[in-house]
């Protein structure tokens, strides 16, 4: 029988706890390994040390019953005689210092060594084991995202089909059923094109180019599909983006980024019921920057920092929520980033609206625009 995908995540979570524990019992069995051997070291020397004060009480004892020094000297060649008195020669002390010395650095070098070589091993597991975690978590996210996605799409094809295929319906019906059916085919496929864009964005298989494009062009194209969309919902949008104004990017990661920006802010206002889109652009320090500032139900100044994360949701009473699909902020972000440029996120807080900055380079030259001869 084989053996299902969770099973087999299991008992490599099983095999990497394991794992872990072992190394953490071995890093704890050779820190005692080195604190007694070092022990060991200073019990040896201090034995060591013992003798030999009693060969300067063999040598004392020896002299005083007149035996001759010289006699003594051979006898006990460890210690030295000096005006009658006996004690330990240096070098004698200094040989037995350099032995404990040798015998703890030996210790501290080859103990050190397998702490190191354990602690990396304990790195590498635990970071697998986050990474596992973070996986899994995204996993259930994705999972929680497309069955809710979905969910509500596919309930209203149903019920229109269902509707349709009940009873005879005068056109007008018919037209209205068949339009939320498309609407909700295009949004499907909508959720569709960024899960598969953002596994992309994810695992850098993705190549743009980087050539001048006319910013202007682009946020009217971007606008223009978008107008109705705004008029429904009473909200306005209003564009200054100067001619003439080229930044070095990708043609189509524009379009992506705008749209994703603009669809975002329309999002965040519809809740309002209705207000404004302004896209300002301006050239700065050899950067054009394009901010997309909205004044719908803004977010947690706190949160700016998981708005991009991948399946991050906000409502407007902050934290996670259910609106859209939590791919858009982070295919921008990528897009941005793998075409030299950058994405930033401001709100003054919930209901204050938002403003979202697009940076890319300027396009040092405009492009080339040749004519044919007549």
């Amino acid at each position: 029988m084989p053996v299902s995908g969770a099973t087999r995540s299991k008992a490599a979570r099983i095999f990497e706890l394991t794992a872990l524990l072992l190394v953490v019992v071995s890093v704890v069995q050779v820190g005692w390994w080195l604190y007694d051997q070092r022990s060991e070291a200073t019990r040896t020397v201090q034995h060591v040390e013992a003798l030999h004060a009693q060969q300067v009480q063999a040598a004392q004892a020896l002299l005083a019953s007149g035996v001759p020094e010289a006699s003594v000297r051979e006898l006990l060649p460890d210690v030295v005689i000096e005006a009658g008195q006996a004690r330990i020669s240096p070098d004698a002390l200094a040989t037995l210092e350099e032995h404990q010395r040798r015998r703890i650095n030996q210790y501290m070098w080859e103990s050190g060594f397998f702490l190191l070589v354990l602690c990396v091993c304990i790195a590498v597991i635990w970071r697998a084991l986050r990474t596992e975690a973070r996986v899994r978590a995204e996993q259930e996210s994705f999972l929680a995202l497309v069955s809710h996605q979905f969910k509500t799409p596919l309930a209203s094809l149903q019920l229109s089909l269902e509707t349709m295929a009940m009873r005879e319906l005068p056109a007008e019906h018919s037209k209205r059923l068949t339009e939320r059916m498309l609407a909700d085919i295009a949004r499907m496929e909508q959720l569709v094109s960024q899960i598969l864009e953002s596994a992309r964005l994810e695992r850098g298989r993705v190549e743009l180019r980087r050539e001048p494009v006319e910013l202007a062009s682009a946020v009217a194209r971007v606008v223009g599909q978008l107008e109705e969309r705004a008029r429904a919902a009473r909200i306005s949008i209003g564009t200054e983006v100067p001619r003439d104004l080229y930044i070095l990017a990708d043609p189509v990661s524009v379009d992506v980024v705008v749209r994703n920006l603009v669809e975002n802010a329309l999002a965040a206002v519809a809740p309002v019921g209705g207000g404004t889109i302004t896209l300002r652009a301006r050239a700065a320090n050899g950067e054009v920057e394009l901010a997309v500032r909205d004044t719908g139900v803004g977010f947690r100044p706190a949160d700016r920092a998981r708005l991009f994360e991948k399946f991050t949701r906000l409502h407007p009473g902050g934290g996670s929520g259910s609106l859209g699909t939590g791919l858009g902020l982070f295919i921008v972000q990528r897009l941005m980033q793998l075409s030299g440029g950058r994405v930033s996120a401001h709100s003054e807080g919930v209901g204050r609206g938002a403003e979202f900055v697009l940076v890319w380079p300027r396009a040092a030259t405009e492009p080339d625009v040749r004519t044919e001869p007549a």
